[in-house]
């Protein structure tokens, strides 16, 4: 049987359009159920309180549930493995950051492959670290601290949140660049390190900015220097590592990502939303407040991140011999 030639061009132009439709669709109508955002570690730690501002902000743009789930351990793997080993539907989301970029190369036996199995979705922000001392500790600037350390080597105590962390890499990036030997001192958490840097158990520490910030202020500690590229808005008397110590740089970023094949359509409009976010004076306050900046861009931008931080954390690792615990 013939078509008509009016029939038969309505149905050839539908079928061309099929594969259009199938790619545009799931950008139109996701998310139609609660979705899962991932957090590797405790909840009211740092990167918990970055999921949940991020999360309620995407719940009322988008109109379904963003759930903050934390599946603390291992330095986030746990956390990681969950999402790697989710159906890529964008259902189930992880909050990325310096952990994941540090754990490829301090774990040797991991059950995925991080920038294979995870896609970059959107940058968030890049918090700063600040270097702190017990009020006690003789050196007042980072050139005093380093002479202190050089005329008394294995004497100074760095204290960190735990082997492998963003504040145990930063000390010994800046042990390796500014040549000072300091006995590392493991915590288990950024409190414990913090009570015993005002107790003067130990002497030093590179710390998150949100927990160094209250006890700055007070002078129970005192900090010598951010360790960003550049200065911050809330501490803008005091300098950076870099200024003394040339092209030292450290902080911790967080994003999102999504399991590896989730639909190009999906990703892209959570990077919109998320991009969005970014822009809004009440969000970024909060951000700013914790010692963060935006750190936007395309999921492109955001890989380039992950890639970059990974390979100079890898170097850090491997000169400083640093294992799990």
């Amino acid at each position: 049987m013939r078509l008509p030639r009016r029939t038969f061009l309505l149905l050839t132009a539908g079928i061309a359009a099929l594969p259009v439709i199938s790619r545009v669709a799931p950008a139109q109508t996701y998310p139609t159920r609660p979705v899962r955002l991932i957090v590797g570690f405790t909840p009211g730690s740092a990167p918990d309180i970055v999921a949940r501002l991020m999360g309620q902000w995407l719940s009322e743009r988008l109109g379904q549930q963003f759930l903050v789930e934390n599946r603390g351990g291992a330095g986030g793997n746990i956390g990681t493995e969950v999402v790697v080993r989710a159906p890529p539907d964008g259902y189930t989301l992880l909050l990325v950051g310096a952990p994941n970029a540090i754990n490829t190369t301090l774990y040797d036996k991991l059950s995925f492959n991080f920038l294979r199995d995870i896609a970059p979705v959107a940058g968030i922000t890049r918090e700063r670290l600040v270097m702190v001392v017990h009020p006690s500790f003789p050196a007042k600037t980072v050139p005093e601290f380093i002479a202190y350390a050089k005329a008394n080597p294995r004497k100074v105590t760095m204290a960190s949140a735990g082997n492998g962390s963003s504040t145990h890499v930063s000390g010994e990036l800046f042990k390796m660049m500014a040549g000072v030997d300091m006995i590392h001192v493991p915590y288990r958490g950024g409190g414990q390190v913090m009570t015993d840097l005002i107790a003067g158990q130990v002497q030093v520490s590179f710390m998150g900015l949100s927990v160094a910030m209250e006890h700055i202020r007070s002078g129970k500690v005192r900090a010598l220097a951010v360790t960003t590229a550049t200065g911050s808005d809330v501490l803008a008397d005091i300098p950076t590592v870099g200024d003394f110590v040339p092209g030292y740089e450290a902080s911790a970023f967080w994003g999102v990502g999504a399991p590896r094949n989730t639909p190009a359509e999906v990703i892209d409009k959570l990077n919109k939303e998320i991009n969005a976010s970014l822009s809004d004076p009440k969000l970024m306050k909060h951000l700013v407040e914790g010692g963060g900046t935006v750190l936007a861009g395309s999921p492109a931008d955001f890989g380039k991140v992950i890639g970059d931080e990974t390979e100079k954390w890898a170097k850090v690792i491997k000169f400083a011999g640093i294992r799990p615990e």
